[in-house]
């Protein structure tokens, strides 16, 4: 078998970073994790290949090449998925479609030869059983959820790591808490599923023996989501492990707020080189904390515990979300404060939606309101209900927050005050070496946006203010200046005016 993997495209959002990727000559952010993980689940000597569209151009003579076209995809990148498939039937190639769209949307989407739904640990198998025995189901699925510790490492060996700015891993699935829009539950559950310390070790040592060095970020929707096994089994077996060998990684990972609660998980993931944390904060307003059932947000100080983050030398991304029925016409005023208060530089704001397999959008459908189908995209105004609020204020609200925050000058004092909060963990024999693209950067980033940038005044106060105070932030904050540029290109787009009809 010649088996060709298929990444479709994803459209620029908040998490593309393509804008700032472009100062490190990178052409996109992560390789796809669950391609190259079914890849290693398919037998050994069927022929693979790869081909992430984020990188480089789906050709005809690789479709000609391959006898099956596996393609696994977000809701996000619907659109770039649909084209892939259509393509396939033009030169009648057979496809296997798995991943979050198709688990969610196959019963919409034609075209498919075989639907791999739901993990891949347990309905792969079952296809690949009846690919051999020459009679292949239409459809897989399974309401099991299978344990991880049959996980095989990801096929690295496909992926062209010089292409991405960060390589990723996967150690849970699951998420205990039960926020109304999210469809993470649908998906993986409420009990989160680990790996072992033998395997997260295993995987850190893959992607060193394949000589990366430089970030890796924890897929997880939400690492902490089984803590007492963290804190006394997996993290500190991560610990020794970078130890021996210096260092070689920064990592990164999305969990939830009540991180804040927990000095002893803060100090292990400090000494592990976790040095990002992405926290769904949503709103500073409580009454819709309560409509969406964010009961780890409710009730305290999410500013406090942002900035006990920050002082663990975490820098916090943070999810922001405007749209909910119980918010008022102060909430634009107050998402700008609270976002300008906490230092949370990197803040993706993004208008309610209502994902299928989520409650909310169960709700919705009761309700009559939903009006569209979910595009997976927080930057395009979309919205697919009709909103308690008069849906023109929220528009316009929105995009003011947006064109607010990602202003130069409010941009810049968020990164300033990060700065005055942020206290990274200094690892003794870190190997942190300056390479060619962090240099290659930095003189991109004084052209662009020392030169260019209508907010080049704000860049050399930063620039010059952190050299001489703080110089060893001053990586980080030409860093985060590129972020503002990628931010600010987001943000150009949600400002711009609808295009008129005809």
């Amino acid at each position: 078998m010649n088996i060709l993997l298929v990444y479709p495209r994803t459209p620029d959002t908040f998490w593309s970073f393509r804008h700032a990727l472009k100062f490190i000559s990178k052409k996109a952010s992560f390789p796809p994790l669950s391609l190259i993980t079914v890849a290693a689940m398919l037998p050994q000597h069927w022929q693979k290949r790869l081909v992430d569209m984020n990188i480089e151009t789906l050709k005809n003579r690789d479709l000609k090449w391959a006898d099956y076209v596996f393609i696994s995809a977000m809701v996000v990148q619907k659109e770039s998925a649909l084209e892939v498939i259509a393509r396939c039937n033009r030169m009648g190639k057979k496809i296997v479609a798995g991943g979050p769209l198709f688990t969610t949307e196959h019963v919409e989407i034609e075209g498919v030869d075989h639907y791999v739904l739901d993990e891949a640990e347990i309905t792969l198998p079952l296809f690949l059983c009846d690919l051999e025995a020459e009679k292949p189901q239409p459809l897989y699925t399974s309401g099991k959820r299978p344990e991880l510790t049959g996980t095989p490492l990801p096929l690295w060996t496909l992926v062209d790591m010089k292409q991405y700015s960060s390589m990723c891993i996967q150690y849970s699935r699951g998420c205990p808490f039960n926020c109304e829009f999210c469809d993470i539950l649908a998906l993986y559950g409420r009990v989160p599923r680990t790996k072992t310390k033998e395997q997260m070790v295993a995987e850190l040592e893959a992607l060193y023996q394949q000589r990366w060095r430089g970030g890796v970020f924890v897929v997880d929707d939400n690492f902490i989501g089984n803590k007492k096994k963290l804190k006394s089994d997996v993290l500190p077996a991560i610990i020794r492990w970078m130890k021996s060998r210096k260092y070689p990684f920064v990592l990164s990972t999305e969990a939830s707020i009540n991180l804040a609660d927990d000095d002893e998980l803060l100090e292990l993931m400090a000494e592990a080189n976790f040095d990002q944390i992405f926290i769904g904060v949503e709103t500073p307003n409580a009454e819709s904390l309560a409509e969406c059932d964010k009961s780890q947000n409710e009730t305290r100080d999410m500013i406090a515990a942002i900035k006990k983050m920050q002082a663990h030398g975490l820098q916090v991304q943070g999810g922001f979300i405007i749209g909910f029925d119980n918010d008022p016409l102060s909430i634009f005023k107050n998402q700008i404060q609270f976002i300008q208060k906490s230092g949370i530089v990197t803040a993706m704001v993004g208008l309610l939606n209502a994902p299928r397999g989520s409650r909310l959008y169960q709700r919705l459908k009761g309700e009559g309101r939903l009006v569209e189908d979910f595009l997976g995209n927080n930057t395009n105004c979309s919205i697919n209900f009709v909103p308690r609020m008069k849906l023109e204020t929220l528009l316009e609200g929105y995009r003011h927050v947006m064109g607010t925050i990602y202003s130069p000058n409010q941009y810049y004092e968020r990164v300033r005050t990060f700065l005055k909060e942020f206290k990274p963990r200094r690892h003794a024999g870190a190997a942190q070496k300056i390479r060619m693209h962090h240099i290659d950067a930095l003189f991109r980033s004084v052209w662009h946006l020392g030169v260019l940038d209508k907010g080049r005044t704000y860049y050399w106060k930063l620039f010059w203010s952190t050299l001489f105070k703080k110089p060893r932030s001053f990586p980080l904050a030409i860093a985060m200046s590129v972020y503002g540029f990628h931010f600010r290109k987001m943000a150009e787009q949600i400002l711009k005016p609808a295009p008129k009809a005809g």
